[in-house]
Order: C-alpha cells, then structure tokens, then sequence
C-alpha cells in the first residue's frame, strides 16, 4: 500500500486556528521541503500572522503526541473572492491522509458559506495532489517577477449544495 494513501497512524483533529497558532503556521510554510531550491525565495520572508489567522477562516490539523498534540498541517480559506489561500503539511506528516482530510474539511467549510466553488493557485509540486483531491485545472497564472518567477497552475474545487448532495 502506498504511503500517500494509507490512513493516519495517529488520531488528528481539525479546529480552528487562534492567534498563538501563527509562528507555528509560518515555521510549517518557511520549513516546507516542497519550497527548496529554487522555490526557497517564494517563503522565505514569508509570515502568517495573528491578524491573517482572525481576518481568514483558518484550521489547524492536530495530531496527538506525547505533549497533547502537535500542529502537522493547515490551511485558510479566504471567502472573497472564494479562494483556498494556504493549505500546508509538515513533511514528515506528509502520506498519511492529513491533506486530504483539511481538503474535505475546507470543502464542508466552503459549502456552510454558500460557496459553490473555491480557487486555488498551485505551487508547481502541489499540482498532483490538487488533482487527487479532486480539484480541476482552469488556467494557469503566469509568473509574476521577483515574488514568483515561475508559471502555476490555477485549479477549481467544485462545492456541492447539501441539496446537490443528497439527489
């Protein structure tokens, strides 16, 4: 069986994330191994601060340790216009069903807001698991010199009503 598909070794919870939650936010996203080498620049000042936490609907994926939990993934999903900001997993948390649980829990998000759909711009090594969870491709949005010297792929998660759902 597959690492990227297997279920989580330990019980994690998803709650909404709180102001104390930021330095362990920016940690996880400047310490992602997907943004090494010549991706390092795009986070390397990168801060996810108290204000992004209260001003975005923001979750953290918990899993319990020896200290009561560890934060081993989050993501924001900002509401207008409707967009999946940040979605990261700490590397060693990484295949073991913790992104594709914040993915069904941001869709459950999206969906009590009334959003019919939710966009998400891609870093280039995210595109596959985009495309796992369920997401679309749409476009692609060209690059934007000094911040994002490359091309991403711009992806669509469709969000059934409960109405849709249930027919």
């Amino acid at each position: 069986m597959s690492s990227r598909t297997s279920p989580t070794s330990q019980p994690v919870t998803i709650r909404r994330a709180v102001a104390g939650d930021a330095k362990r936010l920016t940690r996880l996203v400047r310490g992602s191994g997907a943004y090494e080498g010549k991706y390092a620049t795009a986070v390397a000042g990168y801060r996810v601060g108290p204000d992004y936490i209260e001003a975005h609907r923001a979750f953290v994926a918990v899993g319990a340790d020896q200290q009561g939990g560890r934060v081993v993934g989050f993501y924001s999903l900002v509401l207008a216009p409707p967009e999946l900001d940040l979605l990261f997993v700490a590397d060693e948390a990484q295949g073991r069903g913790i992104g594709r649980l914040l993915v069904a829990h941001m869709r459950s998000e999206a969906r009590a807001a009334g959003l019919d759909r939710v966009k998400v711009v891609s870093h280039r090594p995210a595109d596959d698991f985009y495309r796992r969870v369920g997401a679309v491709r749409t476009g692609t949005v060209l690059a934007n010199p000094p911040a994002v010297p490359w091309d991403r792929s711009e992806f669509e998660f469709r969000i059934p009503s409960e109405r849709d759902r249930s027919s």
